[in-house]
């Protein structure tokens, strides 16, 4: 099990959090391969923690579907399904679609500037190739949105299903500049109907804005 030694370790976070987030983004970016086996020892050593945070870590990622323990106490990441991808997307999208509606009739002038701060951020780390800042900046932006539609369960269900969808994204924004800058032009599609209140091109744009990449990784995958 390759386990990088030169990563950037997250700074003021316990032992437990330091092992999840790490490993989950070993899981995203692919560093931890789908079927294959973690070893307590090997990540305790590579992340300077002893191994009880490691199994804690390793009960939080099954929590969320990452990864799996098998009779013996064997655990692996878990296997990405090409099918999940239809799943997963076209139910983001139409939770998020709905929530860009309500936010249209919700959102604030510093609510936008927020998202026009985002969506610059965005596009500079697609620029810069740097599809795990991009993932986790597109993220931003989207529970944003989410947010600003005051909706506690949309927020919820989001959350949850990105979890998932951050290892189909991750593969997404390594490809090639001009499909990933179509989704720094959407996005200001997004903002654009903020800006002007219409609910229905915001929730158009954000579909839009999530189908797009579904149906380019169903090729890719």
């Amino acid at each position: 099990m390759p386990v990088p030694q030169n990563f950037k370790a997250p700074a003021r976070m316990s032992a437990k959090e330091k092992a999840f987030d790490q490993i989950q983004r070993w899981i995203i970016d692919g560093t931890l391969q789908p079927g294959e086996k973690l070893l307590e020892s090997e990540l305790s050593e590579s992340l300077g923690v002893s191994r009880t945070p490691i199994r804690e870590a390793f009960q939080l990622l099954e929590v969320k579907g990452l990864v799996a323990t098998y009779p013996g106490k064997e655990t692996k990441v878990t296997e990405v399904e090409k099918g999940d991808i239809f799943k997963l997307y076209s139910t983001l999208a139409a939770l998020h679609a709905s929530a860009a509606e309500v936010a249209a009739e919700l959102i604030r002038p510093e609510q936008i500037q927020h998202l026009i701060d985002l969506n610059t951020e965005f596009e500079r780390a697609v620029i810069s190739d740097q599809p795990y800042l991009a993932m986790e900046t597109d993220e931003e932006f989207h529970h944003a949105i989410v947010e600003f539609a005051n909706n506690p369960y949309t927020v919820s269900f989001s959350e949850s299903l990105q979890v998932h969808i951050r290892r189909f994204k991750y593969v997404f924004l390594q490809q090639p500049i001009d499909s990933t800058q179509a989704s720094v032009d959407e996005h200001f599609a997004i903002i654009r109907a903020f800006q002007i209140r219409d609910a229905a091109a915001a929730h158009e744009a954000m579909k839009q804005n999530l189908i797009r990449p579904m149906r380019e990784l169903e090729h890719l995958i």
